[in-house]
């Protein structure tokens, strides 16, 4: 492999607390080191560039059945953006659910190198990893839905926290999943009946457990375990005006789990989540309240599924909110139950700016991103592709660091959503410094992956080069460039190769890792046979072919934890 020297760019590394600084960056066999021999090194010269960490994105839904089936039924998405094949990659398809191959070579163009998948139901796991492996140039996780699974629901019904804890070991080992997924927690059992859960203390059918529950036994769960990242929680009553109400009742409801001061919970597409108003009629942001939550705590992180106005595709484990899209849009819509698992559902969407609803979504994902102080506890996400394909986030970057880029989106929007917004009284444009905690050094801090988002010694050599020169670029005035910049990065190198050169894929040899976690128990999951006759009467298969093997990750990185139980 070689060795690689990237000179002379204005280095912004914050988990280093390098901010703009001239300086040298040094990658050899895979990884970031002190010096490497210049005279036998590639060199790369960087000056009057923005040298960065490779971008990890904590949220994005790009493999699995929910992804595959959105494929299924939106063929007229394949023909919008076809790739064509060249010397070095594959032909694809697809503008908010690109194939496969489309995704790695998306990503990595944009200066990415990390992206975790946002959840799967268990019973899938064989076909995530398949899809995974068919993602190059990117590390890659993903997170299993285990909120509304069976064998959580009665344990933590019982109050057996430790068996509980035990199962959800044995589940990350079986899935090869990363963390602990959480989706409108006693939300999805229940639509398996036809209902739904309204608050964090309604009763969940059969089961005799409320959403309050599941959420703080399920933290208990994860310090248990001591997972790399917190449980990654998608509230209830998502998508209902005055539904910024239950997210309060929810990051209250587990304030007292963080003992040592850091964060128990990683809430998701807070903009979906921050919704004010008794009705659709009367519908705002409920993005000052959140914000001034979150400024006040420190148990909690988010990443923002902001809304980009453009044809997509929405799609969640979240079954009843699909239903109520469903019912409001009219559109098709697929329905999915993963027998005692998770729900699920598809449906396409359009978010318009003429549509006053839409465009405040757009600014709630905004609002909170700037009202939020502390750029370590939000990050960037559209949580793709629900609230718009992640090609979008260059436009995102530039609406976070230009007040002009917002000015200039918002004067297109419905008059009403332009009265409504709280963007105009909002004068803050993020720096560099700022995005790249966003973007990367945030994440990678939430995830628990001490070798990524940064560019200190050790680190993964994942690099990305942009054509933003600090120095001579006013960046609030100048957002199109800037944005541009971000959408096609002069180098993206990852493990010490360079995969992307000018807005090119220029190495498809990087097939990237899957990242999970074996978790150790001081004692095993319980596999008795009453546990093999649930899976023999509930299950459509049994329960030796329901783990995924070794075989099914082609590149593992496994993160091996000491559980407490």
């Amino acid at each position: 492999m070689a060795e690689i020297l990237v000179k002379n760019g204005f280095v912004v590394d914050p988990t280093n607390k390098i901010d703009g600084e001239k300086m040298d960056i040094a990658i050899k066999d895979g990884k970031i080191v002190k010096k490497v021999n210049e005279r036998k090194a590639k060199i790369i010269d960087a000056s009057g560039l923005t040298v960065m960490a490779g971008g990890v994105d904590i949220h994005s839904h790009i493999a699995g059945a929910e992804v595959n089936m959105g494929r299924l039924i939106r063929p007229e998405d394949h023909y919008k953006d076809a790739v064509r094949k060249t010397k070095l990659t594959r032909s694809g398809t697809g503008y908010s659910i690109p194939s496969t191959f489309v995704t790695g070579y998306r990503y990595s163009t944009m200066g990415y190198t990390t992206v975790m998948n946002g959840s799967f139901a268990p019973l899938k796991a064989k076909h995530v990893h398949e899809e995974l492996n068919d993602i190059p140039l990117l590390d890659k996780g993903t997170y299993p839905l285990l909120g509304d699974w069976w064998f959580v629901l009665e344990n933590l019904a019982k109050g057996d926290i430790e068996e509980c804890a035990r199962h959800v070991a044995w589940m990350m080992q079986s899935t090869k999943g990363y963390a602990i997924k959480v989706v409108n927690p006693g939300g999805l059992e229940s639509w398996g009946f036809g209902h739904n859960v309204h608050s964090i203390d309604d009763q969940v059918p059969n089961f005799c457990i409320t959403p309050r529950e599941i959420v703080r036994g399920l933290i208990k769960v994860d310090k248990m375990l001591n997972l790399p990242h917190t449980i990654h929680l998608h509230t209830n009553n998502l998508g209902q005006p005055g539904n910024y109400k239950t997210t309060l009742d929810t990051m209250r409801a587990i304030e007292d789990l963080s003992t040592d001061g850091k964060p128990v919970a990683h809430i998701t597409h807070i903009q979906f989540a921050s919704f004010a108003g008794d009705d659709w009629g009367k519908f705002r942001s409920g993005a000052d309240e959140i914000s001034k939550y979150i400024n006040a705590h420190n148990h909690i992180t988010l990443d923002m599924g902001q809304v980009i106005f453009t044809d997509t595709t929405t799609m969640t484990a979240d079954g009843p909110f699909e239903y109520t899209l469903y019912t409001l849009s009219g559109h098709k819509w697929v329905n999915s139950d993963v027998e005692t698992e998770a729900s699920g559902g598809i449906i396409p969407f359009t978010y318009k700016k003429n549509n006053a609803v839409n465009a405040i979504q757009w600014s709630i994902g905004l609002e909170i991103a700037l009202l939020v102080k502390d750029p370590w506890k939000i990050f960037m996400t559209t949580d793709h592709p629900n609230g718009g394909p992640f090609m979008s986030y260059p436009r995102v970057l530039a609406w976070l660091m230009s007040k002009k880029a917002r000015e200039a989106t918002l004067k297109r929007c419905h008059k009403k959503a332009q009265k409504k917004s709280l963007l105009p009284s909002i004068d803050r444009e993020l720096s560099l410094y700022e995005l790249a905690i966003v973007t990367r050094a945030g994440t990678a801090k939430a995830l628990g992956m001490p070798n990524k988002g940064h560019l200190g010694v050790g680190a993964d050599g994942d690099v990305a080069i942009f054509n933003i020169n600090p120095e001579t670029t006013d960046i609030a005035k100048k957002y199109k460039a800037v944005r541009k910049a971000f959408k096609e990065s002069v180098y993206t190198i990852k493990d010490g190769k360079i995969v992307a050169k000018d807005g090119e894929v220029v190495d498809n040899t990087t097939p990237g890792r899957t990242m999970w976690v074996d978790v150790k128990t001081k004692q095993p999951c319980i596999i008795n046979e009453e546990m093999k006759r649930k899976f023999r009467e509930y299950w459509s298969i049994e329960y030796e072919n329901y783990p995924v093997s070794d075989h099914y990750v082609k590149v593992s990185d496994k993160l091996t934890v000491e559980a407490s139980v």
